[in-house]
C-alpha cells in the first residue's frame, strides 16, 4: 500500500465521520505527543497539509476540544468519541491524522512510535527570553 500521494480513507470507530486524506509523508512521520492531553489519548498522528484533508460525510457529526492557547483544535465523533483528526499547533497548515483511523492501517505494525515534546512546546515560552 501507498500510504502517501494517494487519497486515504479516515473514519470514526461507528462510520458517522469519514475524511479523506493525503498524506505529507505517509506513515513514517507517525508520532505521539507526551502535552497533557495527548499523553492521556495515546493516538499516533500522521501528517496532512490542511488542503489534503477532505471531510467526506459527518461534518455534523464532529466536535472539538481546545484548551490553552487554543490554536490546536482536536476533532471528535460525538457518537462514537473517536479522536479523527486535529489541527496543529506547531504548523497551522498541518493536520494530524489520527493513524489508527485510516483504513488498511495496523497501528502494531507500525512498531516503536517515537514522542514528540509537547510538555515544553514552543508557543508556552515567554517571549520576554
Amino acid at each position: 500500500m501507498n500510504w502517501s500521494g494517494t487519497p486515504l480513507r479516515v473514519t470514526c470507530h461507528c462510520g458517522a465521520v469519514e475524511l479523506s486524506v493525503v498524506l505529507e509523508h505517509g506513515l513514517a512521520d507517525a508520532a505521539r505527543c507526551d502535552c497533557s492531553f495527548c499523553s492521556r489519548r495515546q493516538a499516533a498522528a500522521v501528517t496532512a497539509l490542511r488542503g489534503n484533508v477532505e471531510i467526506v460525510k459527518g461534518a455534523d457529526r464532529l466536535t472539538t476540544y481546545s484548551f490553552g492557547t487554543h490554536t490546536a483544535r482536536h476533532h471528535f465523533c460525538s457518537v462514537c468519541g473517536i479522536y479523527t483528526h486535529h489541527n496543529r499547533r506547531s504548523d497551522t497548515d498541518e493536520v494530524g491524522i489520527n493513524a489508527a483511523c485510516i483504513e488498511g492501517v495496523d497501528i502494531r505494525a507500525l512498531g516503536e512510535i517515537p514522542w514528540n515534546d509537547g510538555v515544553n512546546h514552543p508557543s508556552d515560552r515567554s517571549q520576554d527570553g
